[in-house]
């Protein structure tokens, strides 16, 4: 007499559904991603919830969103795909290999991918990186000429799932340097070129308040913009956890509206080559976590 499925085990089966609706933000997306119907995603999602004893999605949301509990199994799901995989390429002998293009914002490159690049690489020499940096705009429009397989981008927190996968979220700050003079009638402004994300988020936040504004100083690098803030030309604006330590933050005590958070977002081709799925898992599972570290327990698949 066969066994019965243990009702309570966590099916790699379903992980890959859930995992894919989290993705997506959409049944039906996840569906077409997993090679299935609509209705059997429904079924997987009921039959891992009654595994897990919650509810880990409200499926009337659109985009469809994960409840506190459903967050906390994605970041486990993906360590367990991942480890799944991982043991049965090391069963079967193969390796992966390949070009991965990856496109993202020089700053957010800078301050949160060296190590889970650096770790990949380490992890899977035969594929090879190429990473190149640039304004989100510009990102977003040579990915949809497939200039990338993935793309990392800077988008207002709106969670829109036509748009990608929110992989981070910051809340965004004035910064000014330590010789910025105060107190002049207008705020001098150190931005990127346009389009910029930030840039906008800064002009549109001063005019809406009413505030004069001027771009004294324009750099397409995160250097040339922290150098420029540094000898005091203008203020300019940047992710609370990227503010250089002697920096100052400026808030309302200065006069200056709330900028609010920014997002990240992951946008993929579809279908992606393993290579590309590898580091697309990589990129979430360490970004999601808040950390650029991959976790602990993680191997190469």
């Amino acid at each position: 007499m066969p066994l019965r499925p243990d009702p309570h085990v966590l099916d790699i089966d379903l992980l890959r559904a859930f995992a894919a609706i989290a993705d997506t933000g959409s049944l039906t997306r996840a569906a077409a991603r997993t090679g299935r119907t609509q209705s059997a995603v429904s079924l997987q999602l009921q039959r891992l919830e009654a595994a897990a004893g919650a509810t880990l999605a409200d499926r009337k949301a659109r985009p469809v969103t994960l409840t506190d509990d459903g967050r906390t199994l994605l970041a486990h799901a993906r360590r367990i795909i991942d480890a799944h995989d991982s043991a049965l390429a090391d069963l079967r002998g193969t390796k992966l290999a390949g070009v991965v293009r990856l496109g993202t914002p020089e700053d957010f490159a800078t301050a949160h991918l060296p190590d889970v690049l650096g770790r990949f690489s380490a992890a899977f020499p035969d594929v090879a990186l190429e990473v190149t940096c640039d304004l989100t705009l510009n990102l977003i429009e040579a990915w949809r000429n497939g200039a990338f397989d993935m793309v990392l981008v800077k988008r207002e927190p709106h969670g829109a799932a036509a748009d990608g996968v929110a992989v981070w979220r910051e809340r965004l700050v004035w910064a000014a340097g330590p010789k910025l003079i105060t107190g002049k009638p207008v705020l001098p402004l150190v931005v990127s070129p346009q389009p910029c994300v930030y840039r906008k988020r800064a002009t549109s936040a001063l005019t809406q308040a009413g505030l004069d504004w001027r771009i004294v100083y324009t750099s397409p690098s995160l250097a040339g913009t922290q150098a420029a803030v540094r000898a005091g030309l203008g203020v300019t604006v940047l992710p609370e956890g990227m503010v250089p330590a002697d920096f100052k933050v400026l808030g309302e005590d200065a006069g200056l509206p709330d900028l609010k958070e920014t997002e990240i977002a992951l946008m993929a081709r579809d279908p992606l080559s393993r290579p590309a799925q590898a580091l697309r898992r990589q990129l979430v599972a360490a970004l999601e976590a808040g950390s650029a570290g991959l976790t602990p327990d993680w191997k190469p698949e």
